[in-house]
């Protein structure tokens, strides 16, 4: 019989070693990417178009405007939305004033029409009295009142809470705090020229209605103007102002319209503002 052999252990297999690091997935080197905010400048433009989008505040269609039924410029038709505002242009005497003036009810029309949310414009109803704030060239203020106790009156009557605390927050924003208890006769002509943008701006409206309202303005002046009248647009109060002034224009205009015997066109600001510094042609 032959011997059985023994048999051999076999040999322990081990998996084979990797040489190779580890492979992991790639990390993100870059920071992760989020998308960019919104400036104040950008929220407020956003906001404005939102408002645009919705039914106009203000129409003016194929409004024709004169004396003695002779017209003293073209046809104008625009719309102004809460939140806009829309400037007039052109040559002394072209007949933005005059447009405005239709527009506050204290010109009949010569043809076309305004309408305030939706309604021909009747200044004598309460309703449209209470939307609408006026400044025109002319001072109106009460010669026997001093410059606090006109505002209060205009504020009380508008049913302004707080009153007092209202007109001291707009006396020093206008730099009138220092003369609130003068008469307005007692004011220097720029005086006066604040205390009637005081008193359309310390009451509550829906629409401004401005003629020229940098006139008679310091520097000073005209910078506080713009700024304030940038917050009540970005607000929601829609605006229809006349003016010569580029950087009101240009700082505050969504577009503008350009009065003129021919025909009245709207442009953007910033051709407004070209024009209102071209040189007018001789005859």
């Amino acid at each position: 019989m032959s011997q059985k052999q023994p048999k051999q252990p076999a040999a322990k297999q081990t998996p084979p070693k990797q040489t190779g690091a580890k492979q992991s997935p790639p990390k993100q080197t870059g920071a992760k990417q989020s998308p960019p905010k919104q400036t104040g400048a950008k929220q407020a433009g956003a906001a404005r178009a939102r408002r645009r989008s919705g039914p106009a505040l203000l129409e003016l269609d194929a409004l024709t405007v004169g004396y003695t039924k002779s017209p003293v410029c073209a046809p104008v038709t625009v719309a102004v939305g809460a939140g806009e505002a829309v400037c007039l242009v052109g040559a002394n005497g072209a007949g933005k004033s005059t447009v405005l003036r239709a527009v506050a009810g204290l010109l009949e029309p010569l043809g076309g029409e305004v309408r305030l949310r939706g309604e021909v414009v009747d200044e004598r109803t309460v309703e449209f009295r209470r939307q609408v704030a006026c400044v025109f060239d002319e001072d109106a203020w009460f010669a026997e009142l001093s410059v606090a106790e006109h505002l209060e009156l205009v504020a009380r009557g508008h049913g302004v809470r707080d009153v007092v605390a209202v007109v001291d927050a707009e006396l020093a924003a206008q730099r009138l705090a220092e003369h609130a208890d003068e008469l307005p006769t007692a004011l220097s002509s720029g005086q006066r020229r604040r205390l009637l943008l005081a008193a359309a701006l310390v009451r509550p409206r829906a629409l401004l209605l401005l003629d020229e309202p940098e006139q008679r303005l310091d520097p000073t002046g005209r910078d506080t103007l713009l700024e304030r009248l940038k917050a009540e647009r970005d607000a929601g109060t829609a605006m229809l102002l006349a003016t010569h002034d580029t950087v009101l224009l240009r700082g505050l205009a969504d577009r503008a319209v350009v009065i003129d015997d021919d025909v009245c066109r709207v442009v953007d600001a910033e051709e407004a503002a070209r024009l209102v510094t071209e040189p007018v042609a001789g005859p």
